[in-house]
């Protein structure tokens, strides 16, 4: 009898929470008109119900939009051109996949005003390209270029195997932002940047493009938490630039120079870089003034880890590490075929500090006085271990307090 109860009781709790429950679901459809949509929202464009990708994006209004791509291999033969702005065309990670085939040096997508984005009246404004693969040919162009954006964001995609640059930005005036994407395997430049300003590059990897990243005749470039590996010729080549920064990078086996500063640079802060192992050189100093080398390691350098040329000055060296691969106990990681460590060359420069930096069995010597004699230098508080010096080849400069010592 008291099971009947029970089983009695629970029956009509369960009528009783369903029908609240029912109550509750019909006053939210009360409160809910039929058929309600938010003011100004768009449909989002789904590329898997267009015959291509190019005609997903021609849907786009001229107010912009969202273009999503659905994971697939997309084999492309023109460039895929996105002509209006506040754009985002979003992929499934690399397993969207969009193939440029053309072998007539074409790019695979192609940013850019209807008018052509020659000048500053036919601009676009804020198009982001997000999660999805691009890849082409050696006969291809670049991989994407962007003429005149504004506010480009290209986030998480690979771009790799063009026959041009991964990722042109020409001219795309104000805040590029190019982030955690992968450039890589491109027979040019992996991202080159000419006429931009304010651009953030940070937390990407490069590999084995021809230069690593070209940046030309701009300003503010913030270049930070990058990778880069295996570069068929430079790393980083900035030129005619002011305001900038380049730190915290990895820098490892570059057939080339791994940071380049030319034609008239000033104003850089190259720091805290971890610099291995290229074949060159190191920080390359071509042209430029009131610049600082501060807390990088040069480590097992083929040559020159730092030069200073004749067309620079006014420059600050401190607190660097200059080092070959030694790890204590009078070892080397390396093996007889592999110790070289170059340490630093100053070639007719002036107004140079180089004050507690730490130079260690670096060859030829930690530092090296070439061409017409140095001035104004100040080489001050460094540590020279197992390391010869030109120190007294300095023309007309201040050499004091330095600590000399022999590798235990």
């Amino acid at each position: 009898m008291k099971r009947t109860y029970l089983a009695v009781f629970m029956i009509i709790a369960a009528i009783a929470t369903v029908s609240v429950l029912c109550v509750a679901g019909g006053q939210v459809r009360e409160n809910e008109p039929a058929g309600a949509r938010l003011a100004g929202a768009q449909r989002i464009i789904d590329a898997s119900h267009y015959a291509s990708i190019q005609a997903a994006i021609d849907a786009l209004p001229d107010e912009g939009g969202v273009v999503r791509l659905p994971p697939g291999t997309f084999e492309i033969s023109e460039a895929l051109k996105v002509a209006v702005s506040d754009v985002l065309i979003e992929g499934a990670g690399t397993a969207t996949h969009i193939k440029n085939v053309n072998t007539e040096g074409k790019s695979a997508l192609l940013l850019q005003h209807p008018r052509g984005g020659e000048n500053r009246e036919a601009e676009l404004w804020r198009i982001r390209l997000a999660d999805f693969r691009i890849t082409g040919n050696e006969k291809s162009g670049h991989g994407i270029e962007a003429r005149r954006i504004n506010e480009i964001f290209i986030d998480g995609v690979t771009v790799s195997y063009h026959g041009g640059d991964g990722i042109r930005l020409y001219y795309c005036y104000e805040d590029p932002r190019i982030c955690d994407s992968l450039i890589t395997y491109n027979k040019k430049t992996g991202l080159n940047m000419l006429g931009c300003h304010d651009v953030v590059v940070a937390a990407n990897q490069f590999e084995e493009n021809n230069d690593a990243v070209r940046f030309i005749d701009g300003f503010n470039l913030c270049m930070t938490g990058n990778c880069l590996d295996d570069h068929l010729g430079d790393g980083v080549v900035i030129e005619n630039t002011y305001g900038s920064v380049v730190s915290g990078n990895m820098i490892e086996e570059c057939k080339g120079t791994a940071i380049v500063l030319d034609r008239d640079c000033y104003g850089i802060a190259l720091s805290a870089n971890v610099i291995a192992h290229n074949s060159s050189g190191g920080i390359d100093l071509r042209d430029a003034h009131g610049c600082a080398v501060s807390a990088n390691t040069f480590t097992i350098m083929g040559k020159d880890a730092l030069s200073i040329g004749p067309n620079s000055g006014r420059i600050t060296v401190t607190g660097n590490n200059f080092s070959n691969s030694y790890i204590g106990g009078g070892k080397l990681k390396r093996g007889t075929n592999d110790l070289m460590a170059a340490g630093m060359v100053l070639n007719g420069t002036s107004e140079v500090t180089v004050v507690g930096n730490l130079f260690s069995s670096v060859r030829p010597k930690a530092l090296s006085v070439e061409g017409k004699p140095s001035e104004r230098v100040l080489f001050a508080d460094n540590v020279l271990v197992d390391s010869a010096s030109d120190e007294e080849k300095l023309g007309a400069s201040l050499v004091q307090d330095n600590l000399e010592a022999v590798r235990e």
